[in-house]
């Protein structure tokens, strides 16, 4: 047997296996990342993030840093405020090998209380946005989630 044929005999030129933890390219950890958020599984999804992320959401005043603050205090909120949740990719993402930029649609129905002690309304909503991520050794070290917060207050009944 020639060296050639007993290195690919052996796999030795075969690219190295991905975790199941980190996703190959960025359309894939979002896609795992998102699976997590419909599986109703916080530490799942945050477990997609860097120790020191950084997650934006355009309709509140700062954003959360470090992962336990955004499975905390962004996660687990929505997921306590609407157990039904459903988060989808639409269109097709843009992204590079750092990044990616992707449409959605989240909906659910508010059935718990939000983290800041607004009582749930029991209204059905669906609202479409468009989220940003940079990434750093495979998982999400920013999110920046960009949508129309004053319709969804609308369809929730606390906004006018």
């Amino acid at each position: 047997m020639t060296v050639a044929r007993l290195v690919l005999a052996l796999g030795l030129l075969m690219p190295p296996a991905v975790s199941a933890q980190t996703p190959a390219t960025p359309v894939a950890l979002v896609d795992a990342y998102m699976a997590a958020w419909n599986a109703h599984d916080a530490g799942k999804a945050a477990a997609y993030m860097t120790d020191d992320v950084e997650y934006y959401d355009a309709s509140t005043p700062a954003p959360q840093k470090g992962r336990p603050n955004a499975q905390k205090n962004v996660i687990q909120a929505f997921m306590t405020a609407a157990p039904d949740c459903r988060w989808t990719r639409t269109g097709t993402p843009v992204m590079d090998k750092n990044g990616i930029a992707f449409q959605w649609t989240f909906e659910g129905t508010n059935t718990g209380p939000w983290s800041d002690g607004t009582k749930a309304t029991g209204k059905h909503f669906s609202f479409n946005g468009l989220t940003l991520v940079r990434v750093k050794g495979g998982k999400i070290a920013y999110q920046g989630d960009y949508y129309d917060a004053y319709g969804f207050f609308k369809q929730l009944g606390l906004a006018q």
